[in-house]
């Protein structure tokens, strides 16, 4: 084995050989991701060529090819073990920069150069023989006709757009300097030793350094990024003296979260989260970010570890850092922040609050945020949050809230406020003014719909009412019924006649919970034995009950009228916003989505789709296994999509390999486990048991999946198909 560093142009032009995919490698995979990120990189090394200020131009390294060559007369032919894909894109790219070109000597330079080889054993003297799959669609662009939709001819049509829409913005840019960009991409070409005895096999080369491994993280890749460009000594002590005890010793785990929230403020846009199948290309926005706003990668450096703190307390549920300097308003900060983040686990709100707490812990162009403007504007989001989550709205938060970071200088000088911020956006991120919360707290079973927020909510309503903080968390302090959830003898007698009818609509209701520090002692108990141990108790709560004689449908009603009024005392809106439609009335919001958006996942969870619009296609749907089966069937039976490629790349689309099966393959399945019988349907919406003819090629479609999944395996094939993100989208109820 013997490695060479080439560039990608000396590796493909070389005249006397061809190059050979082997069967075990799998087809062309490359999307719009990274197709996208190639093109970027040919356009950095043009820009740097064209760039006279810089002496040094800029190169690419742009990965490893693994070959094995083996003679074929006087010719060479290149085994390709690992590194296809780049290759294949390479190509691809001059191909379609062939096909952008008028000029025929240009376009001549192209094929026999690059495409063609006259010492070539392959179909047509081709260079590159392709895997089967792909050779068709790869033969017919090399030979300037039409080849068959799918993922080559995909990656053809998105880099010929690339290359026009540079000529149209530079028309500095011409054909030379991309033949110079791929003369500067470079490759580290290992060859293999054909000697048997050397156990270079290409086959076993292919599956270990395609095994399975734990894939790097966004922070790796990061942390990788900023140091493997400096000199040793530089790497180690940046990485020992300031990356890892400041950055990944304070945040540990969270620290990919971290370089995602603080990308997501610093360029006021909402990324998707972070997970395995999207850490290359945040990695690849978090590159282009550091390259575009910094002068070297020390400057970077600098500039992030002063967020880590901040960040910090945002992840951290018990602070004990020192935030403010007054004691008590640090107390409140935490509290606030612990609310937001840790009680009701608002994720949208991380990289705006990230910024807040920046500018209260440093004066920026002269500008500093107040501890009380702090403090309001964390009450704000805090009365804005459950607010919401009562109403069970969380819709477009997480795609919307980060872009109000641009505000927050305004805020720090006093031009807005976070309320005006907040009653100023769209319907569906609306703040919930008095009469709408008012209406849901009266009708909704506030006990089991709002288990994750209860407890905060009648804490805080204890608080503000006792002025003593009331530690909610703790598991000692429940939520009681006072009419109890079984009702015995004594409870008939106490609620009258229709005692069944009161207990079936109040039992959950807001006015018949009180919060205790008992912790489920009261129980069943009668009224008058309830009445003894509440007055017992030390929360404010108890004074509204034991005062009653009786707790009967009235009690409970005077109860839940304090409750609610307590409520909007305890999350208020200054009387302008209280009974005002807070949105923005002269914006009309869009009713569709599109799985692309960074928030498609929860806007689909809890809610039901009836249809689904496929360009110009509209198709009804009711359920999100119903969209996701007719978004597959569309796709099959339309020619000019490769569902072919669909089936081939379920792992990589869907993460398993059993999305889509043949009904050979499901029979097997259901034998070995016939719970797995209704999980799967046919294109028509059927399990099999109810399907007249089953032939072995019949497909079914796995759809176990949540609304979330449904999303993000829709946007997967959308993006690997080169799909607009606008050519699908839902329609709500």
């Amino acid at each position: 084995m013997k490695t060479e560093s080439h560039s990608i142009n000396d590796v493909l032009a070389k005249n006397a050989t061809s190059f050979f995919i082997p069967p075990f490698q799998r087809a062309y995979a490359w999307g719009k991701p990274e197709i996208e990120r190639y093109f970027s990189d040919v356009s950095r090394i043009i820009e740097s060529h064209l760039d006279s200020k810089q002496h040094d131009k800029l190169e690419h390294f742009f990965g490893t090819v693994v070959i094995k060559e083996e003679k074929a007369g006087f010719a060479n032919k290149s085994v390709v073990v690992d590194g296809q894909q780049r290759l294949t894109t390479t190509l691809i790219f001059l191909i379609a920069l062939r096909d952008t070109e008028t000029d025929p000597v240009k376009q001549d330079f192209i094929n026999q150069n690059y495409l063609t080889n006259n010492s070539s054993s392959f179909q047509d003297k081709i260079k590159l023989k392709q895997v089967t799959k792909d050779w068709d669609a790869y033969k017919a662009l090399v030979n300037k006709t039409q080849p068959k939709p799918g993922v080559i001819s995909n990656a053809y049509e998105l880099l010929k757009k690339f290359i026009n829409e540079k000529k149209r913005l530079n028309p500095e840019v011409d054909f030379e300097h991309y033949i110079i960009a791929i003369q500067r991409m470079n490759v580290a070409v290992i060859f293999l030793d054909e000697r048997p005895f050397k156990g270079e096999d290409p086959q076993i080369i292919f599956e270990t350094l395609n095994s399975l491994g734990k894939p790097l993280t966004l922070s790796d890749l990061v942390r990788n990024f900023v140091l493997l460009n400096m000199e040793s000594k530089n790497q180690s002590d940046i990485y020992e003296k300031i990356w890892h005890p400041k950055i990944e010793e304070v945040l540990f785990d969270n620290t990919s979260k971290f370089f995602r929230d603080y990308l997501q403020y610093k360029t006021v846009s909402s990324l998707k989260v972070v997970s395995d199948n999207n850490t290359k290309e945040l990695y690849q926005q978090f590159k282009d970010f550091v390259d575009t706003e910094f002068e070297n990668h020390s400057a970077f450096i600098n500039d992030i570890v002063r967020y880590v703190k901040c960040y910090k307390w945002i992840i951290t549920e018990i602070n004990n850092d020192t935030i403010s300097n007054d004691n008590y308003k640090d107390k409140e900060i935490k509290e606030l922040i612990r609310n937001i983040f840790h009680d009701i686990k608002a994720e949208a709100f991380k990289p705006f609050v990230l910024g807040l707490l920046e500018y209260h812990q440093y004066t920026i162009d002269g500008v500093r945020l107040s501890d009380e403007l702090l403090i309001s504007t964390l009450k704000a989001i805090r009365t804005y949050l459950i607010r919401r989550r009562i109403l069970g709205l969380t819709q477009g938060e997480n795609k919307n809230i980060v872009l109000l970071s641009k505000k927050i200088e305004g805020i720090a000088k006093g031009n807005t406020s976070m309320l005006e911020l907040l009653t100023n956006m769209f319907y569906r991120l609306r703040l919930p003014n008095n009469t709408e919360m008012s209406a849901a707290l009266v009708s909704m079973n506030f006990y089991e719909s709002l288990k994750h927020y209860s407890k905060l909510i009648l804490g805080k309503i204890e608080e503000h009412n006792s002025k003593v903080s009331v530690d909610f968390r703790n598991p000692k302090i429940t939520i009681e019924h006072i009419m109890p959830q079984k009702l015995d003898d004594s409870w008939k007698v106490e609620l009258g006649e229709h005692f069944e009818e009161i207990h079936k609509n109040y039992l959950h209701n807001i006015g018949n919970i009180i919060l205790t520090e008992f912790n489920s002692e009261i129980g069943n108990k009668s009224f008058e034995e309830k009445k003894r141990k509440l007055n017992t108790s030390s929360l404010n709560y108890r004074l509204d009950v034991i005062k009653r004689n009786v707790w009967n449908e009235q009690s409970i009603k005077e109860h839940q009228t304090n409750m609610i009024n307590w409520f909007l005392d305890t999350f208020p809106l200054p009387d302008q916003y209280k009974d005002k439609a807070n949105w923005n009335t002269q914006t009309v919001e869009s009713t569709l989505f599109s799985p692309l958006d960074s928030d498609a996942g929860d806007i689909a969870e809890g809610n039901k789709p009836i249809e689904l619009h496929i360009f110009d296609d509209i198709i009804k749907v009711n359920s999100w296994q119903d969209v996701f089966i007719k978004f597959l069937k569309f796709l099959k039976e339309k020619p000019e999509y490769d569902f072919e490629y669909i089936l081939d790349n379920q792992l990589d689309m869907f993460r398993r390999d059993e999305t889509i099966l043949k009904w050979s393959s499901l029979k097997e399945l259901i034998d070995s486990n016939v719970d797995l019988t209704s999980r799967y349907k046919t294109f028509d919406g059927k399990v099999w048991d109810k399907v007249k003819e089953l032939s072995d090629d019949l497909l079914f479609i796995h759809i176990n999946i949540s609304a979330s999944n449904c999303m993000s395996r829709i946007a997967s094939v959308m993006e690997k198909l080169f799909l607009p993100d606008n050519s699908i989208q839902i329609k709500l109820k």
